[in-house]
């Protein structure tokens, strides 16, 4: 499993919002439409106005990889330098293993893969 974290910075609030809007379609048939996106979100940062944070879910690398030579990668990057992208830090991350973060009864765990 591939997790991708990334931040877009925007000149303004309004300029943020307007790409969240434009790239609600291309997030839903991504997620969709594309093997192997398990999740594919960008998101308005509540405490900064100026701010998306972008998590993807992907299966595996190859999955991962021809997401870039898809055209609904090419028309999300269009469209976020359309509204005035000024930066971005992306990071993706390999992950092994997973768990919940609370145990079956609901309660909060106070240690994690300690098995």
């Amino acid at each position: 499993m591939i997790i991708i974290v990334a931040a877009l910075e925007f000149a303004t609030q309004g300029k943020r919002d307007e790409a969240v809007a434009l790239t609600a379609d291309v997030q839903r048939l991504t997620r969709l439409e594309e093997p192997g996106c398990f999740d594919y979100c960008f998101a308005p940062d509540p405490a900064e106005p100026t701010r998306i944070q972008v998590y993807e879910l992907w299966e595996n690398s190859e999955c991962l990889a021809a997401h870039f030579q898809h055209p609904y990668y090419d028309q999300m990057a269009g469209l976020l330098r359309g509204v005035g992208m000024v930066s971005s830090t992306n990071q993706a991350y390999l992950v092994e293993r997973s768990e919940s973060v609370y145990t079956e009864t609901g309660d909060k765990k106070t240690g994690f893969f300690q098995d």
